[in-house]
Parts: structure tokens; sequence; C-alpha cells
């Protein structure tokens, strides 16, 4: 009988620091991440579950050790999952004290086993499958749930990763199969009962009871005693948000597109081959879009028309928004700001089909309001997206549904996601980002099992991040504004930091967003302490302070 391979690797104590952590790279490019506080260290998996950064060139504050890309979380004393955009912990490895130095075995790993003896006779609904009601489900099952959990989506695909849709799909860098959330068999794995392309007609949240359309070919016969009635112990209504058509003349042609689900993204990607593509909107969507088909290398010709003078307007200063158009105009895309478009243009096409010959209309092109006709093949409309609140249409606040810090809106009853008017650390309100709905899934499943050890979102702060031309520009907290800011460095270079503010001179004031490109320890440094209510003033940031010095010790 042989014996598995005993893989070790030798540390030295004194290369890390008490309160701090180190990574070592290996030659087969894994990573070992050691922590220590005093004589006590950690061991364990140095790469980030979510898309393998070194966690090591993150930030370990108190016991928080925070990825440098996308600000996944982890507990530094077990590698417990403390906040998304990961959905998994650390594997921890075993490790043997030899006196000066660690023995760190990557072959034994620490096993943590879950029991799911926890609420067995019960039964949670979640309705919407997208990341808040992945994360609920995928939570529940890893911290010991054990009642029966259906997930009914409307969408025909299981749970994927909706981001990478408009980053690295468009772009030809990933393929379907890599976007599914928890791998092909999640749903299998974690005894889920997935209903994929269901729609759920009506929730009564007093009985805490759906209506589910019995035929997903006829669902408008609400009343004709035809759907099927689900109850529940626990309802999460996780509905998400639709794409918001502009009352723009011809956005009804064929040729013009929106992205949200991959089956609009495999759409675009087919349509787009030697075509002349028009996308209308300079919001992160249309950006990503634009750089993402640039990236492809398949379009004759890509043009971004934008109401604003600058893009992503509502999240950075004119400044950032400078070198983003500058980056995106050095690969290739057109800009046309500070247009409307008027009417997106017709041209009638022959088919001709066995069974008759037609006459149909498709896109030609946009024109402005000053006139200017630009041609185009396609048009791709990222002109933002509306919350898809009607099912609890009945306690909606005008701008989604109020719910508390555990995302509950009544007793067994939760709205999650881009739906969810949430109260929070930096007050109420509704985000519509991905990072922030794994966050409500997370915080409503610990709510579930009342698990009083799971932070709220009274101690978290929301974080998105967009990906253009292989750079990622990276935001933490709520701005009102991006106009009242401290820049930091170069944005032009693509090395910058810039705080924003609420008011306009206060020194006193707290920023209460930043966003960068290529600080990233710095922008860790500034959501911790956002997160502990000490994010830096005006006359801290222009007094030149360390951030993540100041981070470190608060956090201790």
């Amino acid at each position: 009988m042989t014996n598995a391979t005993i893989n070790t690797v030798t540390i030295s104590k004194a290369d890390i620091p008490s309160g701090g952590m180190k990574s070592y790279k290996q030659d087969d490019n894994s990573i070992i991440l050691i922590t220590r506080d005093d004589d006590e260290f950690h061991a364990f998996d140095g790469k980030c579950p979510h898309a393998g950064a070194d966690l090591g060139t993150g930030l370990r504050c108190g016991n928080r050790v925070v990825c440098p890309w996308h600000h996944a979380t982890f507990d530094s004393r077990d590698g417990t999952l403390l906040e998304p955009i990961a959905t998994e912990g650390l594997t921890q490895y075993q490790l043997t004290d030899n006196g000066e130095e660690l023995i760190v075995t990557t072959s034994a790993k620490e096993n943590i086993s879950v029991s799911n003896d926890k609420l067995k006779d019960t039964h949670t609904v979640i309705v919407g499958g997208g990341a808040a009601g992945f994360m609920t489900a995928h939570y529940l099952r890893n911290t010991g749930y054990g009642g029966d959990i259906t997930l009914i989506s409307a969408d025909n695909k299981a749970p994927y990763n909706r981001p990478l849709l408009s980053k690295a799909f468009l772009a030809g860098n990933m393929p379907e199969e890599k976007l599914l959330l928890g791998g092909s068999d999640w749903a299998t794995n974690n005894n889920i009962d997935l209903r994929l392309n269901q729609t759920v007609s009506k929730v009564l949240p007093n009985e805490r009871t759906l209506m589910v359309v019995s035929d997903s070919s006829n669902s408008n016969n609400d009343d004709n005693g035809s759907d099927e009635s689900i109850s529940a112990d626990y309802l999460v209504v996780a509905t998400g948000s639709s794409p918001t058509i502009p009352p723009i003349t011809g956005a009804d042609l064929d040729g013009v597109y929106t992205l949200r689900s991959m089956d609009d993204a495999k759409l675009i990607k087919a349509a787009s081959h030697d075509q002349r593509v028009v996308i209308i909107g300079t919001g992160f969507i249309g950006m990503e879009v634009a750089s993402a088909l640039a990236q492809a290398g398949t379009t004759a010709s890509i043009t971004v028309v934008g109401q604003s003078d600058r893009v992503m307007g509502n999240i950075i200063s004119e400044t950032v928004s400078k070198a983003l158009i500058k980056l995106h105009e050095e690969n290739g895309i057109n800009f046309v700001l500070g247009a409307n478009v008027n009417e997106i243009t017709k041209v009638e096409n022959k088919s001709d089909s066995s069974e008759a010959r037609q006459t149909f209309s498709q896109v030609g092109g946009v024109t402005l309001a000053n006139g200017e006709h630009i041609d185009a093949d396609i048009v791709i409309l990222g002109t933002g997206v509306s919350a898809n609140t009607e099912l609890l249409e009945g306690v909606n606040d005008s701008d989604g549904v109020q719910v508390d810090s555990k995302l509950q809106l009544r007793d067994g009853v939760y709205a999650l996601g881009d739906i969810a008017k949430a109260s929070g650390q930096m007050g109420r309100m509704r985000i519509e980002h991905w990072r922030v709905a794994l966050q409500h899934g997370l915080v409503a499943a610990a709510a579930i099992l009342k698990d009083e050890t799971v932070e709220t979102l009274d101690a978290r702060v929301p974080f998105f991040w967009t990906m253009q031309f292989g750079k990622s520009l990276r935001y933490s907290g709520h701005a009102q504004t991006p106009d009242n800011s401290i820049l930091l460095g170069t944005p032009d270079t693509l090395n910058y930091i810039e705080y924003y503010f609420d008011d306009d001179s206060n020194e006193n004031s707290r920023a209460t967003a930043a966003s960068t490109l290529g600080r990233d320890q710095e922008l860790i440094a500034f959501a911790e302490l956002l997160r502990i209510g000490q994010a830096p003033t005006r006359a801290q940031i222009n007094s030149g302070f360390d951030i993540i010095n100041q981070a470190k010790v608060l956090s201790r």
C-alpha cells in the first residue's frame, strides 16, 4: 500500500510580526498564508477562493484578512468567511511548532465538518436565483441548516456569476460552465430543490405563501386555479432587477439589446460579429460591455453615446472619468458625450423564407437630438435597471422594500438584493451591486439560523468593482456625489485613490466613499475604517496621514 505524498514547508517564525500575516508562494504556484498573534500561528491556503488573489498582498485588520481584489474577508484564526465576494472560507493546513520554525503540512488539511441538524423540520423557500438567493441557500447549508430548501428562479440557468457576463464572458475569456456558482452540481450536492424557468405570480407575506404559475408559457392566468401554492416557514424574496428601456423611438427594433442574463450575453456575443455597435449609456455596464467587446476583437466598430460629459458620472470625479475615457479611446472606442438619443433608426430587410416573402425592420443607426446620425448594425442599451418589486408591491417604499439590518420584512419573511431598501451602517439605502447582494444572502441566512455571531448590515459597507481593459476600478462606501472629493495620485497613469464627501468644505467631515485604481491596500484600509465608524476626515487626508497604519491600529 502506497502512502499519499506528504508535502511540508518550513517557515521561520521571525518572518511574521505579531498581529500580522505573510504569504509564501510555492514552486507549484500554490500560496501558503501564515497569520500570527503572539505565539499563536495559523496556516491557510493563501489564494482567495473567489478569484485566486494572493491574500498576503491584502491587509489584515484585527482578526480580519481582507482580499486585495474584491474585499472578501476571512477570520485570521480559523479561515471562516466573514464577508463575500468569496462564498467559502479558507482551507486550513496542519501546523507544527518546531521551536524557531513552523512546519506546514499542506497535504494535511484541517477537517471542519458541519452537521446539518438545525431547523430540520422547517422549509425555506427562496424566490430568485441571483446572488442573494444563491448565497442564502448556500450559506444555510454550509452552516448547518437541515430543513428543506426550495429555490425558484425565472431564469433557465442554475445560479451563475452575473458580473462576469459583461467582463470575461463577452470578452471571450471565460466559458459558460465556469460561470456557474458552486459548480454544475451545486443544487444536488447541497440537497436544494432548484426549480428553473418558473414564474412566481403572487407572494402573500403574512401567510409566508407564494403562488407558482404551473405552466410557464401561460403566466397571466393568476385566477384560474391552476397555480401551485407553496408555504414556507421562512420566505426569502430576491427577485433582482430588470433593464430599464428608455422612451426612445425604435427601442423595440430587432438588433436592440440589453444585458442582464446569460441568454442576453450570448445574443450580443453572436450578433456583434463584424458589426457596427452603438452602446447607449456610460455607466459601468455600458463601459464594461465596450471594453469586453473591444477585447474580443470581433466587432467592426464600437461607439459609446452618453448624456453626460463624463462616464460613470454618479460615482467618480471628472478627472477620473477623463482617465477612463482615455483608456477606452486608446483601445479603439469612440465616444459621443453630452448627447441625447432621439431615435434608433431602422432599415427594411427582405426575408426569403420558403413559406412567404416578409419584410422586417432592424437597426440602421441612432439619431441624436442635434440631428447627427451614427450608423449602427446593433444597439446595446446600458441605461440602468429597475428593481423587480411587484411581488411585494403591497409593502413597497417608493424605492424598494424597506427591511431591517437583517433583511427582515416581517417575522420569517426577508427581502434581499436589488429590491431591498435596507437599514445599515450608512443609513437606509437600496444598492444594485453583486457583492451587496451576496452580503444580503449571508446576513439573511444567519438571521434564519439565529446566529448572532454573524454581523448584520449595521457592520458592513458597500463595495463594487468594474473591470475595463484589464484594469480594475474599485469603490467602497456610498457618496451622495463624486464632486466633493480629494484626489491623491494620477488617474492618467491608473494609479490613484479618491475620497468622496457629502459636503464641500468641512475639515472635520469624514469621507463616505473612495475609489481607486492601483492602491488596493489603501482602499481596504479606508473600507475597514468606514466600517467601524472611523473613516478619515478631510483634515487627516490633507495632512498625509498613514491610512493603512491607522486601520491596523484601530482594528485591534
